[in-house]
């Protein structure tokens, strides 16, 4: 007895075509699976076992082998149980052939039958349309894979379900795409106090898609400045709202299915591991910089961070992408984040404060500082001061304009820029240096400007590009088509390092 059942295998959020044959014959009673299987589908046995005795069928006394093909390529987690049970109740007879064979199925068995949820299910729905098949996936994630247009998508609850519709004797629905849920009171620029300097800056990170620095002592409101950046950057487009959920479905952090809306906004730990952060571990899973695809990664405390991890950014930040290498084979993740950072100026924190002068300074802050590599510091378009907030200004009632308020500006400054590329949105911090000729035209003053901050500054090439480009990013929000000596002079003070420069 034959049969044969379509399922995949991921390789980051890419799949590769997998076949599930099952083959029943006479021999002692036994069921072994083969294929480069891990331990999780190794383990597919008794919970397929259990899962079919629990709605009344047996497996034969015959020796089974279930291989996975292709034989070479790692299987790795429990999505393959149902595929496996499928094609168990194939080569027994209990289901047609010409039911499932041009199916392709995921999804985990639990030991009563329930069929429970997987993760990569929207991957494996659009890989089910580009091979012109049908999917079959549990039930609580049949709202993600509906995205996938094109798909005939059954989504059971349960092994008796999907039997049941199979046999004709219930019909289930074709599940309907679902957004995940919106997140509710994002922080507001309203709340802050005081801080005109880093609200100016804030927004034309938002506007340009800029990487932000900020240095300043305890308490002075850098992250609650980094956590309303993302309530000012615009809404994610279709394509990159596809690509963020694709990449929180391979992760399993889809808890709830559905597309993701919200720009993501990360911020690991300083105790984070290169691991967690640029991708790898056991299944060589997506790492915080590429769960904050398309959105903000937030590192506080950055010079706690270990040096090794905060260069394993530098290549990233340049291309869009993470390679995490492995012996058996190398897994590529976008990576194109907004990175947002900040630090003390020293260990104390108060470095530059005369009321709490330190016997070390200042060569305890050129050492606390110097943790953090010259390429890395590089990385950033934006370093600013933020400074203490004095007893006077928290006394006071917020007066700051709204998040709502600034975003309408960042909205229109990128449609402004969009006009440049044919209607094609995309942040100024992208513009390619094949193109900034093209999208950034200075007038004489501005560029005599430039040529005397690059002479005295000994600027790099990249920060002379990242000069020009946030440059742009001013002038768009002033509604300026040529980048005038103004909006230079106010990049060229955002490159500065405060406080040792």
């Amino acid at each position: 007895m034959h049969a044969q059942i379509h399922t995949i295998a991921f390789r980051g959020i890419e799949t590769i075509a997998v076949t599930v044959q099952i083959h029943i014959a006479n021999g002692l009673p036994a069921m072994a699976i083969v294929g480069l299987a891990d331990k999780a589908v190794a383990e597919s046995r008794e919970r397929v076992r259990a899962a079919l005795a629990s709605i009344g069928l047996a497996l034969p006394p015959k020796r089974i082998a279930v291989n996975l093909a292709p034989a070479d390529v790692l299987k790795e987690g429990a999505h393959f149980d149902l595929p496996i049970a499928l094609g168990l109740m194939v080569a027994m007879g209990v289901v047609p052939r010409d039911a499932v064979e041009n199916a392709l199925v995921l999804g985990e068995l639990a030991l009563d039958g329930a069929i429970q949820p997987v993760s990569g299910v929207l991957p494996a729905a659009l890989a089910a349309v580009a091979a012109g098949r049908d999917l079959i996936c549990p039930y609580d994630c049949g709202s993600e894979a509906a995205w996938a247009d094109g798909v005939s998508i059954i989504a059971p609850p349960s092994l008796t379900g999907l039997l049941n519709h199979i046999h004709g004797r219930q019909v289930l629905h074709p599940p309907t795409p679902k957004m995940a849920p919106a997140r509710q009171n994002m922080p507001d620029l309203a709340d802050l106090k005081g801080q005109d300097t880093a609200r100016r800056v804030l927004e034309i990170a938002a506007a340009g898609g800029h990487h932000l620095l900020m240095v300043g002592p305890p308490g002075a409101g850098k992250s609650m400045l980094a956590s309303r950046l993302a309530g000012l950057l615009p809404p994610l487009s279709p394509a990159e709202a596809l690509e963020v959920t694709m990449l929180h479905s391979v992760a399993g952090n889809l808890a709830e299915g559905g597309l993701i809306r919200n720009r993501p906004f990360r911020e690991p730990h300083h105790s984070a591991s290169m691991a967690a952060l640029v991708g790898g571990g056991l299944r060589a899973k997506p790492g915080e910089i590429s769960l904050a695809n398309h959105g903000v990664l937030f590192l506080d405390e950055l010079a706690e961070f270990s040096r090794v991890v905060l260069d394993s950014l530098r290549q990233p930040l340049e291309t869009g992408s993470v390679v995490v290498a492995r012996a058996n084979h190398h897994v590529t993740y976008p990576a194109r984040f907004q990175l947002v950072a900040a630090m003390n100026p020293c260990r104390c924190g108060y470095l530059g404060d005369p009321a709490r002068a330190c016997s070390r300074a200042p060569a305890c802050g050129q050492n606390y500082q110097a943790k953090i590599s010259g390429p890395m510091m590089d990385r950033f378009d934006l370093i600013i001061e933020v400074p203490e907030i004095s007893a006077g200004t928290l006394l006071k009632e917020a007066s700051g304009e709204s998040s709502q308020i600034v975003a309408t500006r960042v909205a229109a400054a990128r449609q402004f820029g969009a006009r440049r590329n044919q209607g094609v949105m995309r942040a100024n911090a992208q513009i390619g240096i094949d193109q900034l000729d093209q999208q950034i035209i200075m007038d004489d003053a501005a560029q005599d400007l430039l040529r005397t901050a690059m002479d005295q500054a000994n600027l790099s090439a990249r920060a002379y590009h990242k000069i020009m480009r946030v440059s742009r990013t001013i002038a768009d929000l002033a509604g300026d088509d040529r980048v005038g000596r103004a909006a230079l002079a106010e990049a060229l003070a955002y490159r500065a390092m405060p406080l040792l420069a």
